[in-house]
């Protein structure tokens, strides 16, 4: 009797394991006759209007027409995560993530490591002052005082402009704060002027009701776009995703989108449309 229970016992496990391992290849299988690529997207989701989080949910510009880019595609399924800036790109080296999307920026460094999309926006500076500023133009700084990150690219441009103007210089004031923070200080009357990107100034601003600010535009040649970036061996999927750009430029989506997010139409034209180069 006892020799029975246990060779019972025993095809029951046998069974039961079966049962597990037929279950999970029917899963494996599963997955796999969806035909589809899944792709990894990696964002911050602390950079609104780029990237943010709204009652729990990833949203903003960048990730909201990486949505689009991925809309009934055939061949592609998008996942969105959330990690570290830094992350983003050590996360694209490893494999770990094929796609990202942070208002990113295009930079000779980065150009040797991933590969770039097509200009999914623009971020044109402004200059950002009290209401009752005598700052009109950026010819008027010298003399007045911001706050800026060290390493940033308005650090490095407002210390090239101290150099070129030694008798008129800007007071500069490094500082760790988010730009939230600086343009409270500025509505505050703590500081005199702040450059930033114009889409993430109008968020900022309407967000935190700084109705003592203002902005002035900032002339300049060159168009200050942000991309998407893959891993360099992503080419089909950089492929996929430009065409799909092209598409949604042409048929409104990226202007709406911008519209809705960045509060302007700051989107690049048809001639716009093309890979970042070296300068």
């Amino acid at each position: 009797m006892t020799f029975w229970k246990k060779a019972l016992g025993v095809t029951s496990v046998v069974l039961a394991s079966s049962l597990v391992l037929a279950a999970c290849s029917s899963q494996s299988s599963s997955k796999k006759s969806s035909g589809k690529e899944e792709v990894v997207f990696a964002t911050v989701g602390t950079t609104a209007p780029f990237s943010y989080e709204d009652n729990g949910e990833l949203t903003g510009y960048d990730i909201e027409v990486a949505k689009a880019v991925f809309k009934d595609s055939d061949k592609y399924k998008v996942t969105f995560k959330k990690t570290e800036w830094a992350s983003i790109f050590t996360g694209i080296d490893s494999g770990k993530y094929q796609m990202a999307g942070n208002n990113i920026s295009y930079t000779k460094e980065r150009a040797n490591k991933y590969l770039f999309s097509y200009p999914i926006g623009s971020t044109p500076s402004v200059l950002v002052v009290p209401n009752d500023s005598k700052i009109t133009s950026y010819d008027d700084i010298g003399g007045h005082s911001t706050q800026v990150v060290q390493g940033t690219t308005t650090a490095a441009q407002l210390e090239k402009y101290n150099q070129e103007h030694s008798n008129d210089t800007v007071d500069i004031n490094y500082t760790n704060e988010n730009i939230t923070q600086m343009l409270t200080n500025l509505n505050d009357g703590k500081y005199d002027f702040k450059i930033f990107d114009a889409p993430t100034v109008n968020t900022v601003i309407k967000n935190q009701q700084l109705t003592n600010l203002k902005t002035i535009d900032l002339k300049s040649d060159d168009q200050p776009y942000i991309y998407f970036i893959f891993g360099d061996d992503q080419k089909d999927l950089q492929t996929y995703v430009n065409k799909r750009l092209k598409t949604l430029q042409e048929n409104g989506t990226l202007s709406k989108l911008a519209e809705q997010y960045l509060g302007g139409d700051y989107t690049p034209s048809a001639d716009d449309l093309k890979l970042p180069t070296t300068h």
